[in-house]
């Protein structure tokens, strides 16, 4: 029965990516589920940890997060490329998710600007260990409210290659630890539909409780090849980077570590 579920909410996600500057409604895939529009939403939410119109959302901005670094169409061209007719909602709901404006996403390519990030004001401590099939490859782990890695982390890290990891300063609350890894020279697989190789793992567990009097929690993270199923990945990393050396100001490469410099190209190449 799980195939067949996995199979209708698949046909579900490679509609919306075929389909993208179309008004799809929940209707629209259902029917392309072959389900009904109530059971649709309750098997595609149970599958991706997501509802299909958040999950479709997603994907209309990795895909204007590849146009956006890759082309030279205007903001207003990309915006109804993937499905809106307003520029204004577009721009909104790509900063909310993304961490940066459209404009600003664009000039990632050749400006390091600096960013300022919400210093975290928990105490807790979240320590465990990341696998991945990527052995030697750095690897980025972050708390989130929920099960998509976008918008600012409450607190992250970023660890040399799969091992020991520690998250500080975790605020009280409900988190989803999400972890993702690029293989080497694929960076473009960000945004990128997932094929299923292993140019891009991910894990996740959750939800984590934070207790007012919590002092240390311990999690493992296994990560695996990122499916068609998984939420598109739209947390800008570079931005991550760029505020946690400081600010970069010139569009020439700062010497720094290479495996650093090697994960902070995975958004914008």
């Amino acid at each position: 029965m799980d195939d067949v579920i996995n199979a209708a909410v698949l046909r579900a996600v490679q509609s919306m990516q075929k389909n993208l500057g179309e008004q799809l409604t929940i209707d629209d895939m259902a029917r392309t589920a072959m389900f009904s529009k109530f059971h649709f939403s309750r098997v595609f939410q149970r599958v991706t940890g997501l509802s299909p119109g958040r999950f479709l959302s997603a994907v209309r901005l990795r895909e204007a997060k590849r146009l956006l670094s890759s082309t030279s169409l205007t903001v207003t061209a990309i915006s109804h490329r993937v499905g809106y007719s307003s520029v204004g909602t577009f721009s909104s709901r790509f900063t909310g998710s993304i961490g940066v404006s459209p404009a600003r996403y664009r000039r990632l390519r050749s400006v390091r600007p600096k960013v300022s990030i919400p210093a975290p004001t928990g105490t807790a401590t979240i320590r465990g260990r990341i696998s991945s099939p990527l052995r030697g490859t750095p690897v980025f782990a972050g708390l989130f409210p929920d099960r998509i890695l976008e918008g600012w982390p409450v607190s992250y890290t970023f660890i040399r290659e799969p091992g020991p990891f520690v998250l500080k300063n975790v605020p009280e609350g409900r988190w989803h630890l999400l972890a993702h890894a690029v293989a080497e020279g694929r960076e473009e697989a960000l945004n990128l539909p997932a094929t299923g190789d292993e140019a891009l793992c991910v894990g996740r567990i959750g939800p984590i409780t934070v207790h007012p009097d919590t002092e240390t929690l311990h999690a493992e993270v296994p990560l695996r090849p990122m499916t068609p199923l998984d939420p598109p990945v739209l947390l800008a990393l570079r931005e991550l980077l760029a505020a946690e050396h400081g600010g970069y100001h010139s569009p020439t490469p700062r010497p720094t570590d290479p495996i650093r410099r090697r994960a902070a190209l995975a958004v914008i190449r």
